[in-house]
């Protein structure tokens, strides 16, 4: 048995033709699928910054603080790392030409944020051209187009990573 996201993907990517075969190929892959990891943390942290015990309610002024630091510094830091890294690998994905499972996971973590703080990224996204390119590359995708367009995609709710709180998301215009 695997446990933990990135190391079932470690272990799927190769057999599934997401992750190169070579051993630096795929540490490199999942190094960044584990940087995406710490994105995830962060951005659960936004609605639960004390404790993931305690409902948004009660922390919604910590919450408040702690989305603002979130969309101002760590979200594009972050966003700006993989966008360094496309441009580093002078291609369409992460790795180069071909579409690897952190390019997945990428743009789940871009459509999460356009949900969850659909402000701030309208102004982040200017930003990271190359990381928005990358999302609209993979929707693209014929079967990832048919997956989106089916009954068998979740929608963002308030019940996952990925929640829509109006007053943690930045107003347009202000903030970066």
């Amino acid at each position: 048995m695997i446990a933990q996201t990135a190391n079932i993907l470690l272990f799927l990517g190769s057999r599934h033709h997401l992750a190169p075969q070579g051993e630096a190929g795929r540490l490199w892959t999942h190094q960044l699928q584990l940087t995406l990891a710490d994105f995830v943390v962060e951005i659960h942290d936004t609605h639960h910054p004390i404790s993931a015990r305690l409902y948004f309610e009660d922390q919604r002024k910590e919450a408040k603080r702690r989305s603002a630091d979130f969309l101002k510094y760590r979200a594009p830091k972050f966003l700006d790392y993989f966008e360094h890294v496309i441009e580093e690998a002078g291609r369409a994905y992460l790795l180069g030409r071909a579409l690897s499972y952190a390019d997945l996971s990428l743009f789940q973590v871009i459509d999460g944020l356009r949900y969850a703080f659909p402000n701030a990224m309208a102004r982040i996204e200017r930003k990271v051209p190359r990381c928005v390119a990358l999302h609209e590359r993979v929707a693209n995708r014929p079967r990832i187009a048919a997956y989106l367009a089916s009954e068998r995609r979740i929608a963002f709710n308030e019940q996952g990573i990925f929640r829509h709180y109006r007053e943690l998301d930045a107003p347009a215009g202000r903030g970066r």
